[in-house]
């Protein structure tokens, strides 16, 4: 049975105060904590209905019922059990190399964790993050990514400042841009998707070197936009099929 303590401090962990004075993120889902695993984030404690990792030994396991992990756990429909990890202590050097995804003030976590999936399937290594975007720990963004948070690394720096001293190109998605099936796509540089409400800053629009936008192909004209996530798969989608069509 678990100690009120333990559910008290599991489940603060929602909030990105709280991620931060424990230094302790949440890990729910198989697919995710099997990611995690393989990974080399520390894991603290991991609380379970069942083994389903019987060959992880030098894992701390607390078997609990279904009951104890419902008072813990994120999800509307807990699933198996939960790690407790531990945040990365050393901060990742960045050191950006082919096509790199930059996200201007997103905010929903479904969003990033689909677009932390999709760095991953396109082979993005990094993703660079304004201050103000969520948090990556963010228990519905690691339960969003399937795992991929494990693979792709997260920078949160202040974007303005970077792009003003990166040399290379920055793309920017904008309605009036130029359709992304009319426009050869270097495969070096930096895509810089908006947010929800409002898309790119004017600070970052002005240090955009290439404007693109996804053409819209319907009869009606009753779309309004795209979701972010949605757009940045057409878009990563074209990037890698014009290198698909170089080789």
């Amino acid at each position: 049975m678990l100690s009120n303590n333990v559910i008290k401090i599991i489940t603060s962990l929602g909030s990105k105060k709280y991620r931060q004075k424990y230094d302790l993120f949440v890990v729910e889902g198989v697919k995710n904590i099997g990611e995690v695993i393989k990974s080399s984030i520390n894991i603290k404690e991991l609380f379970l209905t069942e083994d389903l990792w019987p060959n992880e030994k030098g894992l701390k396991k607390t078997f609990i019922d279904d009951k104890d992990l419902k008072k813990i756990s994120y999800l509307s429909t807990p699933n198996v059990g939960l790690a407790l990890c531990e945040l990365p202590k050393n901060k990742e050097e960045i050191n950006l190399k082919g096509l790199t995804i930059a996200l201007d003030d997103i905010r929903d976590p479904g969003n990033l964790g689909t677009i932390i999936r999709l760095a991953d399937w396109f082979g993005v290594e990094n993703i660079l993050c304004t201050k103000e975007s969520v948090d990556i720990y963010n228990p519905k963004v690691i339960m969003s990514t399937m795992g991929s948070f494990s693979r792709v690394k997260i920078h949160y720096v202040d974007l303005e400042s970077f792009l003003k001293n990166y040399e290379g190109n920055i793309f920017g998605t904008f309605m009036e841009g130029q359709s992304i099936y009319e426009n050869k796509l270097p495969q070096e540089g930096i895509l810089v998707m908006g947010n929800e409400a409002n898309g790119i800053s004017i600070g970052i629009e002005k240090l955009t070197t290439n404007k693109l936008s996804i053409p819209f192909f319907g009869k009606n004209g009753a779309t309004e936009s795209l979701n972010v996530a949605v757009a940045t798969s057409v878009i990563l989608g074209e990037f890698k099929s014009q290198l698909s069509d170089k080789s």
